[in-house]
């Protein structure tokens, strides 16, 4: 099917926004939003058909991000499970994989075939040596260290996934940075293709006014869910931090004197001096016999 610039999305979805619970990196708060979208098609032009989910609503400091799912069910990396004839290697190897995260992952044997398709037999005897290692050491990781990102991005099937996907194992997109440049020059704003789950978070793509710690970071929670939510496509919105209060030193109005006082840095007696040559009123302040005043002034403290 071929999808054009006016592609409208479908099946009732209305592009909604759902504000997720801000995060804070450094001195900059981000909001968050992810978009449901129409159910990605094999074929699909994404940066074509996703642009009515921003329409209006986008603002030039934006970033968006989407998941690598969609960029890969539309590049056509989709394999429907029944198609998929596992070796007996792959059958053997699949009984040995530990339990990571909610799904299956490579203990299912037809996607442990479709690793040893990605990167070949041989990297993946290696990477199970290295897993082997690890569960020796009292360490995890080391197999998908040593099999690579392509194999760490493939998707089975879960209880979760949405039909038809729930029949069909998912690799990882081929060229993740088509999309980021082509959706980037049509909006104007950064954009990442991201791989997260409720183990991690990984930016597999993405403009390069872009850092990929602080995407990973905002993501580390996995607020684009993994299912039924639909909701693939995820905005970072950067706003500006307001803080309470008033730094210090406080300022206090002195209204009959038409100036303000402040507190000496250093003294722990509580007094105050006025901003200009004179020693403010103290009424009802206690002075400490012990402070040096010369001439209606007070001694500067010693740090």
């Amino acid at each position: 099917m071929a999808y054009e610039e006016t592609d409208a999305p479908s099946e009732g979805v209305r592009g909604e926004w759902f504000e997720k619970p801000s995060r804070e990196m450094g001195s900059q708060r981000y909001q968050r939003f992810v978009v449901q979208t129409h159910l990605i098609r094999a074929g699909e032009r994404l940066e074509r058909t996703l642009l009515p989910y921003f329409a209006e609503r986008l603002r030039s400091q934006d970033i968006i991000v989407l998941g690598e799912k969609i960029v890969a069910i539309a590049e056509g990396r989709a394999v429907l499970v029944k198609s998929i004839k596992p070796r007996p290697i792959a059958k053997f190897l699949s009984r040995h994989v530990r339990q990571l995260g909610y799904g299956m992952g490579l203990r299912r044997e037809e996607t442990m075939e479709m690793a040893i398709r990605e990167v070949g037999l041989r990297r993946i005897l290696i990477a199970a040596v290295a897993g082997a290692a690890d569960r020796v050491l009292g360490r995890s990781g080391d197999f998908y260290r040593v099999a690579g990102r392509r194999v760490a991005a493939i998707d089975g099937p879960g209880p979760t996934t949405i039909p038809p996907f729930n029949q069909y194992i998912v690799l990882a997109p081929k060229k993740p940075q088509n999309i980021v440049d082509g959706l980037s020059k049509r909006l104007g704003v950064e954009v990442a293709v991201v791989d997260v789950n409720d183990v991690g978070s990984e930016v597999l793509a993405c403009s390069s006014g872009l850092q990929k710690e602080v995407i990973e970071e905002l993501l580390r929670d996995n607020p684009m869910g993994q299912g039924a939510q639909r909701t693939p496509v995820g905005i970072l919105r950067p706003i500006a931090i307001t803080r309470s209060g008033k730094p210090w030193p406080d300022v206090l109005p002195l209204s009959q004197l038409g100036g303000y006082m402040t507190p000496v840095p250093g003294f722990g007696d509580g007094d105050f001096v006025w901003s200009g040559d004179e020693v403010a009123p103290t009424n009802n302040i206690s002075h400490n016999p012990s402070s040096k005043k010369r001439h209606g002034k007070v001694d500067p403290p010693r740090l």
